[in-house]
């Protein structure tokens, strides 16, 4: 489509970044001084009783600034990128109806993929494979399951890291379902034009030290807050467990492994900062391979009037805003 074309459409915002980066601060600057409204795009958000952990806004900061599309499901439910995208689109409009710009914000990077592209045909889950998939996995180690998904689908192998559980399981169960791999599927797939003129930002520390330092920070605070109690609850339930999504989440999986006695509190705390920062390498990873992302520093003191030049150019807000 050509940028004339593309300034004729509704805008939005994709404001994206590895977690601890910052992007709810700049979103909530966006909220204060432009006609935006938030839409979460995070796939631990949308979970009630999951709010220390997943960094969910508080009720003053959501009095403020809104998210839609958070607290959506039971930690026991499901919820699929496809979900997503049809949720995201129907919450785009209303925004949009309202004369407001649709602003998107968020770490999961294949929920705006999905948005973006649409999605490919893939099957639904299928319990006895997954648990099949799930022992293996468990007995044989991940890193044992990466390679054996790398011998049938080298692409997918080479975007995911040896201890990405969930997305190595899902990987094989398609190509166990349907005979095809991930990559063929995509590679079927009709892309769904997004009907609006999209602005893409990445907040980001440009030196990793800086980001992990910031994540380490997050994740003390976050135990200060009553995160070790906030999953106990959740254990406390009886209806939920580690190979649920919900418990998969960076942060309580670990957290659920210390209250199983699997290690100590010191190595709880340690192995959760260092699979945040797994996280967040393969955020960037994915952010690199973005077309059209403008990257904006964090830690920059003109952030917000450096994310206004490039709205404002690429006709998102008008210099009246």
């Amino acid at each position: 489509m050509s940028e004339m074309n593309k300034h004729h459409l509704p805008p939005a915002i994709f404001l994206m970044g590895p977690t601890a980066s910052g992007k709810t601060a700049l979103a909530l600057e966006l909220v204060r001084n432009y006609p935006c409204e938030i839409i979460s795009v995070d796939s631990a958000l949308i979970y009630k009783d999951m709010n220390i952990g997943t960094a969910k806004p508080d009720a003053a900061m959501l009095a403020e600034a809104p998210h839609r599309l958070i607290d959506l499901i039971d930690p026991s439910e499901t919820y699929s990128a496809a979900n997503f995208r049809e949720d995201a689109l129907r919450e785009m409009a209303e925004i949009t109806a309202a004369g407001k710009v649709p602003l998107l914000v968020g770490g999961t990077i294949m929920y705006f993929k999905f948005l973006r592209d649409g999605a490919a045909d893939l099957p639904t889950a299928n319990e006895e494979i997954r648990a099949q998939l799930l022992e293996e996995g468990n007995t044989l180690g991940w890193p044992a399951m990466h390679e054996k998904l790398a011998k049938v689908d080298p692409v997918a192998a080479e975007r995911l890291e040896p201890m990405d559980s969930q997305r190595i399981q899902r990987a094989l169960e398609v190509w166990m379902i349907t005979g095809k791999t991930l990559t063929e599927h995509w590679a079927e797939q009709k892309a769904a034009s997004l009907p609006y003129n999209v602005v893409n930002l990445a907040v980001c520390p440009p030196e990793r030290k800086r980001l992990h330092e910031r994540i380490a920070q997050r994740y003390e605070i976050m135990m200060g807050q009553g995160f070790v109690e906030e999953v106990q609850a959740l254990h406390d339930r009886g209806d939920l467990h580690k190979g649920m999504p919900s418990i998969r989440c960076v942060g309580y999986r670990q957290v659920w492994d210390y209250l199983e006695g699997e290690y100590g509190y010191d190595e709880m705390v340690e192995r959760g900062i260092i699979a945040t920062r797994q996280l967040a390498k393969r955020q960037i990873t994915w952010l690199r391979s973005w077309e059209d992302l403008h990257w904006l520093d964090t830690d920059d003191q003109d952030i917000l009037r450096n994310a206004l030049k490039i709205l404002t150019s690429n006709a998102i807000f008008s210099t009246s805003d």
